[in-house]
């Protein structure tokens, strides 16, 4: 992990966010009654959203605008497109999205990661600029727990964590995680196998002791 991410935040806002690019199309298209579920980033500097449109708008929508989509249920389809405003401010200061969900009154909640501090001032001083209204609800600092992993195991487990790594199913793969992380898969993936083992070790300290 390059020395960007030294210092890792959790930040979730909200946003009264009207020019959703993805919105903006499918009304052009004529469809109506549109709700944001889920906003995530992904690699290519593109965004998914998750989109309800109910049952009978949902098979309406033109292939094109699904590229690898998966429906979490009839009326609930994922749409790629390039990010909107919100959404490039975000992802410009090296940060990235984990979540999105909408809210009345065309606010967004956002839950990104970003590697620093100044990082996140940097993206609310800028949309404060373009004219959004942000509202920050969270932010959450990485801060070493216990002494089991090494600082770079922790961070990059606290971070995974926050990320959906873990989730089911899960919201980024490892490949995503290493490319934000700027770190290899290989490389990754062996952080995350010794801290595991590390993480085990010390819960079963105890039988490991008798056993030996």
């Amino acid at each position: 992990m390059t020395n960007t991410w030294q210092e890792p935040y959790h930040i979730v806002i909200d946003v009264e966010n009207k020019k959703c690019r993805m919105v903006s199309k499918l009304a052009s298209l004529g469809f109506k009654h549109l709700k944001v579920v889920d906003v995530r980033s992904i690699k290519g500097g593109s965004v998914r959203h998750l989109m309800d449109l109910g049952e009978e708008h949902a098979k309406k929508i033109p292939k094109e605008l699904t590229p690898k989509s998966s429906a979490e249920n009839k009326s609930t389809v994922w749409l790629e497109s390039i990010g909107c405003e919100v959404c490039n401010t975000i992802l410009t200061h090296n940060a990235f999205l984990v979540s999105g969900k909408s809210m009345p009154d065309n606010i967004i909640t956002y839950s990104f990661m970003v590697p620093t501090h100044n990082a996140f001032r940097a993206i609310i001083n800028d949309l404060e600029k373009t004219g959004h209204k942000v509202t920050v609800r969270k932010v959450g600092k990485f801060r070493q727990q216990i002494d089991v992993l090494t600082e770079k195991q922790e961070k990059i487990f606290w971070i995974a964590l926050k990320s959906g790594f873990f989730d089911y199913p899960r919201q980024i793969d490892m490949t995503e995680l290493a490319n934000k992380l700027d770190i290899s898969t290989a490389t990754l993936s062996e952080i995350i196998r010794r801290g595991t083992r590390r993480l085990l070790e010390h819960y079963f300290k105890q039988e490991l002791a008798y056993n030996s």
